[in-house]
Order: C-alpha cells, then sequence, then structure tokens
C-alpha cells in the first residue's frame, strides 16, 4: 500500500521560524509513514527553489523578495499545486493558518470545481495570536473575511487553544475544531549543561555582574508581544533587575528609544534572534521568563521556558490560560506560572517582586514542567495528530 501523501502549505518555512514553522517541522519529522511536501515563499534570495528539510520535500517560489513573494504566492502556489497534485495524487492540503500560502489551496479547490476535476480536502491549522481587534479592522476587515471563506471552505480544522476554537466557530465553522495544541522538545529543554558552558554564556551576557537579575524573552519585537510593557515596568523596579530579549522585529528602533526615554537604556538588552538549537541553554542562564501579550495563538515560548525549568510571567489573554494557572486560581487547579495584568507596566513589576520572593516557587516550576512533559511533548503530539486526523 502507497503512503499517503500531503501537500503543506506555508507561507514561511526554515530558516524563517516561529511557532508554525516549529509545529510543522516537529510532527512532520515524527510522521514517517506519510510523505510531505511543502509549498511556501522564498523570501530570500539565497534560499534554494528546492530542499529537503527533515521528512518534507520543500518547494520555495518567488524572487526572493519578500514583500513581493507573498502577495504572488496565492496565484503561484496555485500554479505549483497542480503540477505536483498532477505527480504525486495528494489525500490531503494542510493549510498551516489563514495566510497567503493557504490561499493557494482553496483557489485550486475553486478551479477544481470549475474545471469538473476533483477537489482535495483542506485541513486548516488556526495557529495565529492576532487579537479579534486586527482581524476586524486589518485591510478593512478583509482579514476577518478570508478567515470566514477559509473556514466555510476546509474539510477539518485543527486549532490550538480552546480560544482559537471559539474564534473559528464565531466566524461560522459548523463542526467542533479539533483540539491539538502546540509542543516542546522536552528532552531537548531539559538538558543539563555544564557549569563551565553556562558560565561562559552567563558572562558573555554580563550576567554575573552586579548580582543581575534576568528578565528574559524569546519574542518578536512586535506590538502584539508587549515587550514595551515590560520595559516600562523596568523603573519601577530595582537597578539590578535587567530584561533581555532573543528576537528580532519591526519595532526594534522603537524599544531602544522607549528604553532611552525611561532611563532604563543599560538594563534592557535587544539581543538578535537566537538559533533554536542555542535557546535551551539561554534560558538556562535566566531567572525569569516574561511576556505581556497583547493576544496570544497559545505560547509556545512560555511552554519552552517551563521545560527548561523557569518561572514564567505572562498574561491572561488567548489561549495562554490553557496552560498556565496562577497561584491565586480559585479552580483548585495546580499552579504552574504567574499572572499580571494586561496592559499595566505595576502589575508587570508587583508580579516580578512576587516571583523573586515566592517560597513556593520551585515547586510552581516543577508542576509547570510535569505538565509539559505529560500533556505537550512534541512525542505526544504527533500521536495525537495521527490518531485523529485521517490522512
Amino acid at each position: 500500500m502507497k503512503s499517503p501523501k500531503i501537500l503543506i502549505f506555508s507561507t514561511a518555512y526554515y530558516p524563517f521560524v516561529g511557532g508554525a514553522e516549529v509545529a510543522v517541522k516537529e510532527i512532520t519529522d515524527r510522521i514517517l509513514d506519510v510523505e510531505f511536501d511543502l509549498i511556501t515563499a522564498k523570501l530570500n534570495s539565497k534560499a534554494p527553489k528546492f530542499e529537503k528539510i527533515g521528512n518534507i520535500n520543500v518547494y520555495r517560489l518567488g524572487f526572493g523578495i519578500s514583500l513581493l513573494d507573498k502577495l504572488l504566492l496565492p496565484f503561484w502556489g496555485t500554479i505549483k499545486a497542480l503540477q505536483l497534485n498532477k505527480k504525486n495524487n495528494y489525500t490531503k492540503f494542510w493549510c498551516m493558518m489563514v495566510t497567503y500560502a493557504s490561499g493557494a489551496a482553496y483557489l485550486f479547490n475553486i478551479l477544481a470545481n470549475i474545471l469538473g476535476s476533483k477537489k482535495v480536502p483542506i485541513i486548516l491549522t488556526l495557529q495565529e495570536g492576532d487579537s479579534e481587534n486586527y482581524l476586524k479592522t486589518k485591510w478593512l476587515g478583509l482579514v476577518d473575511l478570508s478567515w470566514k471563506l477559509a473556514l466555510e471552505r476546509s474539510s477539518i480544522v485543527m486549532v490550538i487553544s480552546n480560544y482559537l476554537g471559539e474564534r473559528a466557530k464565531r466566524l461560522g465553522f459548523g463542526r467542533e475544531p479539533i483540539l491539538i495544541p502546540n509542543g516542546v522538545d522536552v528532552n531537548r529543554y531539559s538538558e543539563i549543561f555544564t557549569d563551565e558552558e553556562l558560565n561562559e554564556l552567563s558572562e558573555g551576557l554580563g550576567r554575573n555582574k552586579e548580582n543581575m537579575i534576568m528578565l528574559v524573552s524569546t519574542s518578536r519585537l512586535n506590538v502584539k508581544n508587549g515587550l514595551d510593557l515590560v520595559i516600562k515596568a523596568l523603573p519601577l523596579l530595582p537597578d539590578n533587575i535587567h530584561f533581555f530579549n532573543f528576537g528580532s522585529g519591526e519595532d526594534k528602533k522603537y524599544l531602544i528609544n522607549l528604553a532611552k526615554t525611561l532611563g532604563v537604556s543599560e538594563r534592557v538588552h535587544l539581543a538578535e534572534y537566537v538559533d533554536h538549537d542555542e535557546l535551551p541553554k539561554y534560558l538556562k542562564v535566566s531567572d525569569i521568563f516574561i511576556r505581556a501579550s497583547r493576544s496570544e495563538g497559545q505560547g509556545i515560548s512560555f511552554l519552552e521556558a517551563m521545560a527548561a525549568k523557569i518561572p514564567v510571567i505572562a498574561t491572561p489573554v488567548g489561549g495562554i490560560p490553557d496552560f498556565l494557572k496562577d497561584p491565586s486560581n480559585t479552580s483548585g487547579q495546580v499552579a504552574t506560572g504567574y499572572f499580571c495584568e494586561p496592559e499595566n507596566p505595576q502589575s508587570i513589576a508587583a508580579t516580578v517582586q512576587k516571583v523573586i520572593s515566592d517560597p513556593n516557587k520551585n515547586q510552581i516550576i516543577e508542576n509547570a514542567y510535569k505538565m509539559v512533559k505529560e500533556k505537550y511533548d512534541w512525542d505526544k503530539i504527533a500521536l495525537q495528530m495521527k490518531g485523529i486526523i485521517p490522512f
């Protein structure tokens, strides 16, 4: 019996890495009896048009000009999908989010319907962390409309959080979405490093100076992730508390100027993107993971920090409450982290002080690690997906 063949549509893919791209690779690397192809935008002129990454044949389309490649992707991707499907006869299309790339899958089926040929069932995974307001106002509401059209034309909708499941139903998906969260390679993030390795990295970061307490985030520099709120909290905290972020983004200049205006430039360290394989070591030398998200689809970075066994501060927005339970919760659920209030630097500062002085902190860290290992390890997520989704 021939292996099922799946064509994945993702606007970005390795080496451009976010939670969605990590999810695709981690899952497909563990499902070896299915053949995967992937259509994505080239985005960089040096990126090869084709290469095999893990268990996926990756086809990059475009000229290496980011915006142009994205705008062309729905149409160029449709043509490429027609060519590949003629050869491979795919059993399913798998769309990673409602994006430029997924547009190609839906256009393919529209053409198939017009031409009287066979349509391919579409699996749509919702990973987006954008706010409700963003969907309704971006491009005069066209983002909201594109979600409705995609949901209407999808055979299966997977979501990574209950929050996104409710959104899918609100926007018209008539069946129950399938909840399959993003996960973590627990073994990698719980890796034990030598004191020499950790001390060397700490020295390089200035970590061993002035009894520094290191707040860390691994976030894209954008409005959604609320890094400006963390910077606004620093003047309310002792001078030995510094904030490090490892990630790039469009708001870097604004955040640098904000830190300068608030007089905390020497305590804000906006480092460049760190390779995903190196992140566990950077988390291990940190004291507290923090992201004051304004919206969040799920929040894989929080789970990675939990797997690395450092305490986590977050806001109770989007999909975060699925896995983070604050000690003050009245549901009786085991505490796995700490909540601060959204849009509130004073609450952020108070929560940082609370974590530093909390005598139960180590137990909360252990609770979080145990939860991630039991519920969010990629090995279990891949098995769950394979058991539910009929490839």
